[in-house]
């Protein structure tokens, strides 16, 4: 059996992470699985691969992509000059849930904003999505905020 690795994403993996962020009731409606990929999100990726504060990370078994999540390190004033690792887009393959790996997968993203010198590690997650709500309060997330957003 393959050893399950997590590293940094390449551009070979768009497919795959697409494929996750569209495998629920809203990313259905809002992505595009079309192969190749789309320009934009070729353009997406190239944006954050080059931007050191940005990590893009999938989980691997062998060949076959299990996960995915992207890291944004972000500097601020606040909490005297703290940094935050802002964790999105979380997924794990539809035939690979049930197995723990989301909680791997963000065990080493905290880890990697511990390295970074982060002092929060902050995520969002869609109202709608109870089981991901459960999820992160079983690994220690509060909703501790309201957050808000404005389509542009």
């Amino acid at each position: 059996m393959s050893e399950i690795l997590i590293r940094r994403a390449e551009k070979a993996d768009l497919p795959a992470i697409v494929a996750m962020l569209a495998d629920d009731a809203l990313g259905r409606t809002r992505e595009d699985t079309s192969t190749p990929p789309a320009q934009a999100y070729l353009d997406a990726f190239a944006a954050v691969d080059s931007n050191p504060n940005q990590f893009l990370a999938v989980m691997t078994v062998g060949d076959d992509v299990i996960g995915t999540l992207q890291i944004s390190f972000l500097p601020g004033l606040s909490l005297q000059g703290a940094w935050r690792g802002q964790i999105e887009a979380v997924r794990v393959a539809a035939n690979r849930r049930g197995e723990r790996l989301g909680q791997r997968l963000l065990e080493w993203a905290i880890e990697k904003c511990r390295e970074r010198g982060c002092r929060v590690v902050q995520l969002t997650t869609n109202k709608s999505r109870l089981d991901a709500h459960r999820f992160y309060e079983r690994l220690g997330f509060k909703a501790s905020h309201i957050g808000y957003k404005l389509d542009l």
